[in-house]
């Protein structure tokens, strides 16, 4: 799929959870086309460390980062903020920052940590942005779900939060299918603009995904893919998230859900638009936008 990529020496990309795995990779396969990488993590010492590996390996200079935790709304506001202050426009951005609990952890607002990190980062980042990526012309907006959203029969709008009976794997498709909500509903916000917006599974790919739940949880999730035989490295995971941001085989294409770099139909229920206007009106209010 890189070979089908575009020249990207002209273009501003702004990736979350890119200090290792899948947005590691795509920072760096995009840093190698040329963009103006901005890496987005909450370690400093991380941040600044792929920062240098992605410079030295390239040999592009225009790689960056910013801090920010994504599942506490003030610093997604203070990142789009430090942003702005230094760009003024924004081609690509991928919401890629995202990790699964498997007990109940709220944010420092009084929100899941999985609903907050997973779907209101994304919600929340991209709304501020939007001035930035109209902006562009012909901007892009990458967000990663996961095939997991299939395993969500309906967004529990009751109990958003999981106060009753959480389950860390029904909290993480639930999160998931709500990725694909709102990409939907946004592309249909945005149509006419010019500015994309597709959702894509990036497949089960070795990373450092849920060994925040420690070692063994992570080893399961592991030896569970490897049985299935579906397990690839970052750089596999991350080439149809570089696909469509920079192949211009997508170039106007919106509203869709892509895996293994082909355009996919996702679960029926992550069509429902009801429930995604549903889901984005609750979302406004959670991330304190005003309404009126």
């Amino acid at each position: 799929m890189h070979e089908s990529a575009a020249n990207m020496t002209d273009k501003i990309c702004l990736i979350t959870g890119a200090t290792s795995g899948i947005g590691a990779a795509t920072a760096h396969a995009l840093a190698q086309l040329g963009a103006t990488v901005v890496v987005v993590g909450r370690n400093p010492g991380k941040c600044s460390d792929r920062v240098q590996a992605i410079r030295q390996s390239t040999g592009n200079p225009r790689v960056e980062h910013l801090l920010a935790d994504l599942s506490v709304q003030q610093e997604i506001h203070g990142l789009a903020g430090r942003f702005k202050g230094k760009y003024r426009r924004l081609d690509v951005l991928i919401n890629n920052a995202g990790a699964r609990f498997l007990s109940r952890k709220l944010t420092a607002e009084g929100y899941e940590m999985t609903f907050a990190l997973n779907h209101l980062g994304y919600f929340t980042l991209t709304n501020l942005l939007l001035k930035e990526l109209l902006t562009s012309g012909h901007g892009r907006i990458v967000n990663v779900a996961s095939e997991a959203h299939r395993q969500c029969t309906a967004i529990n709008f009751a109990d958003l939060h999981g106060a009753a009976g959480y389950q860390g794997k029904a909290a993480y498709a639930q999160s998931k299918l709500a990725n694909l909500l709102f990409s939907y509903e946004l592309a249909r916000q945005l149509d006419g603009t010019g500015l994309t917006v597709n959702a894509l599974d990036p497949g089960n790919v070795w990373t450092n995904f849920s060994r925040n739940n420690g070692w063994l949880s992570w080893a399961r999730h592991l030896v569970g893919s490897l049985r299935s035989g579906s397990l690839v490295g970052p750089q596999q995971g991350a080439r149809t998230s570089v696909y469509l941001a920079a192949s211009p085989e997508v170039e106007g294409i919106s509203g869709k859900y892509f895996s293994d770099g082909k355009m996919v139909a996702s679960s029926e229920l992550s069509y429902d638009v009801a429930a995604a206007q549903r889901l984005w009106d609750i979302s406004l209010e959670l991330a304190r936008f005003k309404t009126a």
